[in-house]
């Protein structure tokens, strides 16, 4: 019983920390644009040239 007097001032104060920084991630527009992030990964496309010429460096690296 003794431990709920430091156990709910402890979660009150966390759960106020958690508003103050929510509020803070919506008025600095932290939320403004969700789907870029995502549509990056699908339109990253990665040159197959500049790929493929690192690996033939490195296999002729290997095999000296």
């Amino acid at each position: 019983m003794e431990s709920l007097y430091i156990l709910i001032p402890i979660a009150i104060l966390f759960v106020i920390i958690a508003v103050v920084i929510f509020f803070w991630a919506v008025r600095s527009d932290q939320f403004e644009d969700l789907e870029r992030q995502g549509m990056n990964v699908l339109l990253d496309d990665d040159d197959p040239k500049a790929d493929k010429k690192p690996q033939a460096e490195q296999q002729q690296k290997n095999d000296a």
